[in-house]
């Protein structure tokens, strides 16, 4: 099937795949790492962000006093946006070391047995890992660019907004794809290549991705949720790689 329905399928089973006896232990310790930290940056972001307010207030005007009971609630609701896009990235950071083994954890729940090892020389890994991770941010970089064209482009850069998700959705599927098919050798070409087999099934999956980080705390859990649901669909979609062929 290429219906992009069912990517996004494979996305919200992610949810229930990182609660699996097996998974969660490598879901668990990120999250409560996460956790600790939010709650340590959310408590100081508030007290510096009360104490910025109530400076800026002050320099309005007596008679416009009663516009503080609009442009307070703007500061707060921006804050805490910041606050959100600032953590979900420090997030991606402390959770991808644990990605390769959520995959492999979720891949041994679904089949029963664990991913074919692929035993190389550590300075093979080492130097395919560079050099996948060298060809992802050209490919990321080549492709931005015609998007950023067209966004600067008077009469179609309407059409930007729309460009722009459906990028970021094909490269989110790329990125958590990576991990399932990494652990069984693959490079990013032949990641690239395997997934754009069913499109439309790997853009749904992306779109959900794209959609669920704009969610307030979901995206906390978001990076986990992607690489069990990217498992799934790399298992069921493409159950043989290059990597099992060779």
């Amino acid at each position: 099937m290429t219906n992009p329905v069912s990517g996004v399928g494979y996305f919200i089973n992610g949810l229930k795949l990182i609660i699996k006896p097996g998974v969660k232990r490598y879901v668990i310790i990120p999250l409560l790492i996460n956790t600790v930290l939010f709650m340590l940056a959310l408590t100081y972001a508030f007290t510096e962000i009360g104490t910025f307010t109530d400076w800026l207030m002050s320099f309005l005007p007596e008679w416009l006093s009663f516009l503080q009971y609009i442009l307070l609630p703007l500061f707060w609701l921006a804050a805490i946006v910041i606050v959100l896009f600032v953590f979900s990235m420090l997030i991606n950071i402390i959770g991808a070391p644990f990605n390769p083994y959520i995959a492999k954890a979720v891949e041994h729940v679904l089949t029963g047995s664990p991913p074919p090892e692929h035993i190389i020389p550590m300075w093979a890994e080492a130097k395919n890992a560079v050099l996948s991770e060298i060809r992802k941010w050209i490919y990321f970089i080549a492709w931005s660019i015609p998007v950023i064209i067209i966004t600067f482009i008077p009469g179609i850069n309407f059409l930007s907004p729309f460009a722009w998700f459906i990028f970021g959705a094909w490269m989110y599927s790329l990125e958590y794809a990576d991990y399932p098919l990494g652990n069984r050798g693959m490079t990013f070409p032949d990641i690239k290549r395997t997934i754009s087999k069913k499109r439309f099934v790997s853009l749904g999956f992306g779109s959900a991705v794209t959609v669920g980080l704009m969610i307030p705390f979901l995206n906390f859990i978001i990076m986990p949720i992607s690489v069990a649901g990217a498992t799934e669909m790399t298992l069921k979609e493409f159950p043989a790689t290059p990597a099992e062929n060779s």
